[in-house]
């Protein structure tokens, strides 16, 4: 049985031993990874001091596609939940398969894009070159990934606690540098404008980038206890928190970090420290190496999941749906996710994936929203004991990625 790890065939099956806590930190860890940790340079290039306007605007956005998963997530609590959930929605084996691949393609290759980030700051620390830095990381964390899902979420979630530290760190030495940073809030609220809110729209779109992650909750919904109940509450503290935080470390460095430096730097964070100690400097450094391999740890687990779910599913081989009847991992589908993540990592330029990868997103985000509003008019009904939103978020949901998507275009 599920919650045993074994079937009534003694077939090893993922077993519910995830948290409420700990699902919340998975979604923290995937959420608030690397992309707080080098986005806020980029935002404020585009909307200046109101940088911090353009994440709140995307945090509100995410949110309408977070209830959707909400919901999803409670009616069909299970591994490749968006590939389940576009089944049920569109009623195509084809369509769910193409999403689902889609759902593993986009953790795949940021995987892969945040473990080159996270050799440029290992580097720093360890002397070794960036080939074999890429292979450590990628093996070792590969193996965390297959060790077990409660051993594997329990240190992502130590490692998230340590990154989100880090963010804190951040705020409090603002602070120390600009004790009056509170009276200068009013600098943050822009004008009635055209052209101070056009840049806050052009900065949101890659302020949404920094939220991408929380849906990956969802495919771990067969290792959670009692999903009904702890999925949504995962999805909608892991927005809350992370969009608080995101507003708040944005805030305090464009105030704190001169405009020019800021908008021409990859690690804007790390400005703050410019003036701190040799050992405050490498603490930080410290503290954002953890936060990038979390990042690639946490993309693993979902992208293995999905395939493994898409296995259980019938679309894909089932060699995939092999579970290790120790570790009640699914072994085969982690193998094949880290050897494709150490194989983009060492060979293929990851500027355009990476762009294409937020693209693929959107359209996810898109077709799952669609497919809840198809199910909500199909069945005119409510489904039992599940976490439900009224029509209008979903139809919300698609047009805010729709119009996120068109920005993006243009």
């Amino acid at each position: 049985m599920m919650e045993t790890g074994v079937s009534e065939n003694h077939v090893p099956k993922l077993q519910r031993r995830l948290s409420l806590p700990l699902l919340t930190l998975y979604g923290l860890g995937v959420t608030v990874g690397a992309g707080i940790y080098v986005l806020v340079g980029t935002t404020a290039a585009k909307a200046g001091y109101y940088a911090p306007i353009s994440f709140l605007l995307a945090g509100a956005v995410v949110a309408f596609t977070g209830f959707t998963y909400s919901e999803f997530g409670t009616r069909y609590p299970v591994s490749a939940g968006e590939a389940a959930y576009v089944r049920h929605g569109f009623k195509s084996g084809l369509v769910s398969l193409v999403i689902g691949l889609m759902v593993a393609t986009a953790g795949i290759v940021s995987s892969a894009t945040i473990s080159i980030g996270a050799v440029a700051y290992v580097s720093n620390l360890i002397p070794l070159s960036p080939v074999v830095l890429t292979v450590l990381i990628v093996l070792t964390l590969g193996m965390i990934a297959a060790w077990g899902i409660l051993e594997s979420v329990a240190l992502a979630a130590l490692f998230t606690l340590i990154e989100i530290g880090g963010l804190c760190l951040v705020i409090i030495y603002s602070f120390l540098l600009e004790p009056d940073l509170l009276n200068q809030v009013g600098r943050l609220v822009p004008p009635i404008e055209l052209g101070a809110w056009s840049g806050i729209a052009s900065a949101s779109l890659l302020a949404f980038f920094a939220f991408v992650g929380f849906e990956d909750i969802a495919n771990v919904a067969e290792e959670v206890k009692d999903p009904r109940s702890n999925l949504p509450k995962a999805i909608i503290f892991t927005l809350v928190i992370a969009t608080l935080l995101y507003v708040a470390v944005v805030s305090v460095v464009v105030l704190v970090v001169p405009m020019n430096d800021l908008t021409a730097s990859a690690a804007p964070l790390a400005l703050v420290f410019g003036g701190a100690s040799e050992t405050t400097r490498g603490l930080f450094s410290l503290i954002a190496s953890i936060a990038t391999i979390n990042g690639v740890l946490i993309q693993m687990i979902m992208a293995s999941r999905v395939l493994y779910g898409l296995s259980v599913q019938g679309s894909l081989p089932s060699l995939l749906t092999y579970v290790n009847p120790k570790t009640h991992t699914p072994l085969v589908s982690t193998i094949v996710v880290v050897l494709v993540i150490l194989g983009l990592a060492l060979f293929v330029p990851m500027t355009e994936l990476a762009e294409l990868t937020s693209q693929i997103v959107l359209i996810v985000f898109m077709v799952v929203n669609l497919a809840l509003i198809r199910l909500k008019i199909s069945s005119g009904v409510g489904h039992h004991d599940a976490f439900e939103v009224p029509l209008w978020v979903p139809i919300l949901g698609f047009i805010t990625c729709l119009s996120l998507l068109v920005i993006g275009l243009i």
